[in-house]
């Protein structure tokens, strides 16, 4: 019998360098919507969706993001995760 993969629901705001994740977490802190802010800055294509990366289970995302996603309860914010395609503002969501 196999483990049952973990499930998933998270959206997030990829960007180029840790300057602009601080300013995003600046701008979450003084109530800018999320999703409104990854349809602005987000440089991946979830972008549109306002960074949503739908249901998913254990091994689909980076590792980095995986273990930020693990961590967070439902709703809460991460500090910027570095991973290879840049630093992520990571939303853990209810599935």
């Amino acid at each position: 019998m196999h483990k049952s993969l973990a499930r998933y629901r998270a959206r997030h705001i990829l960007l180029e360098d840790i300057d602009d994740a601080e300013y995003v977490l600046e701008k979450l802190a003084t109530g800018e919507d999320f999703a409104e802010l990854a349809k602005d800055l987000s440089e991946c294509n979830t972008s549109a969706k306002g960074g949503d990366l739908g249901l998913f289970v254990s091994g689909q995302v980076t590792p980095e993001v995986e273990r930020a996603i693990y961590h967070l309860e439902i709703n809460q914010i991460s500090e910027p995760i570095q991973s290879e395609y840049g630093f992520h503002i990571i939303q853990r969501l209810p599935l």
